[in-house]
């Protein structure tokens, strides 16, 4: 255990650095850069010499070829600074421990509520198949599948609106929006995250069951379980013994990119619920080739990636003994 730990903290060191090197270079292949966005968004009757714009190049280091830019931003990443956002004109740092902070409080319980409910709807949906239930769970999956989150959030939006004279969108209520944080802020919070955790966890779930459900089937076909029923194991004890341990396997196997899909994969539909979240702030900093702070949540969201395949390659050990480090 200890010697594949190792092995694989260097293999996800290498990988990192492999994807810190693409995620820079795919930032860099639209044409122009931070200054030609910003000056696309001046007014028409602005006029900008071409001076000014040399020195605008010049003062965020985008005068410099690409190899020198990457290689200061790794480096100075390396020491814990992760550079000045151009467009918000702080650290990116700082930005992201406003962020971060709020898109965990909505990713953790998303993740939980996505497996504590998938998993068990996908168990009973293959044992007791072709049941009313299980139609009407697969009814509302093909819903979840087929239909985008952010246009669950537009319904959701217009129905407390039109309905309800209310508003889904945000974290806080208005009076809580600019008061530092306290209980009834906290509590507020809980309270207004938990439809956007249905609807972000939505899609997830409907996908869940699906995957958890067919991988039981087939389980639950193959010899091993008919000679336990003749052994005489009781049913419910059988099942979870053996066909939910080797099924459940493909839903652990996805636990590496559940995090970093429910942190960045979620942008347009963040934006639509006018979450404060780094969804949205990725968005913004590649619509406006803000390069820094791009490349900085992307190297973030890699980091997430790796240690989560990692704990699911674990979790595939314990689940299934058959699975050798």
């Amino acid at each position: 255990m200890v010697n594949y730990i190792v092995r694989r903290s260097g293999q996800m060191l290498v990988t990192v650095f492999v994807i810190s090197v693409i995620a820079f270079i795919v930032i860099q292949l639209p044409p122009g850069d931070f200054v030609n966005s910003y000056l696309a968004t001046l007014s028409g009757g602005t006029i900008v010499t071409q001076d000014a714009i040399a020195g605008l190049r010049a003062q965020f280091g985008l005068d410099e070829n690409l190899l020198v830019q990457y290689w200061k931003w790794i480096t100075n990443l390396l020491v814990g600074n992760m550079g000045i956002s151009f467009q918000y004109q702080r650290t990116v740092a700082d930005l992201l421990a406003e962020r971060l902070p709020l898109t965990l409080a909505i990713t953790i319980p998303t993740a939980i509520f996505v497996y504590l409910l998938a998993i068990p709807i996908g168990i009973y949906s293959a044992v007791r198949q072709y049941s009313p239930l299980d139609y009407i769970f697969s009814f509302v999956g093909f819903i979840g599948l087929a239909i985008p989150n952010f246009l669950f959030a537009i319904i959701a939006i217009y129905v407390s609106s039109r309905y309800f004279g209310g508003n889904v969108g945000g974290l806080f209520s208005p009076e809580y929006e600019l008061a530092p944080w306290s209980i009834g802020k906290a509590l507020n919070m809980v309270q207004n995250m938990s439809v956007a955790v249905l609807i972000i966890g939505l899609s997830g779930t409907a996908a869940t069951i699906r995957v958890m459900r067919g991988m039981l089937l087939d389980e639950l076909s193959q010899a091993y379980v008919e000679t336990a029923r003749a052994k005489g194991l009781s049913e419910w004890r059988l099942i979870f013994k053996y066909p939910v341990r080797v099924a459940v396997s493909p839903v652990l196997s996805t636990i590496g990119f559940v995090l970093p899909h429910l942190i960045s994969g979620t942008e347009i539909t963040a934006t639509v619920l006018n979450l404060p979240t780094t969804g949205p702030l990725l968005l913004n900093a590649v619509r406006s080739q803000d390069m820094f702070l791009a490349a900085s949540i992307i190297f973030v969201l890699s980091i997430l990636t790796v240690i989560g395949t990692f704990i699911s390659d674990l979790l595939l050990v314990w689940a299934d003994p058959r699975i050798k480090l």
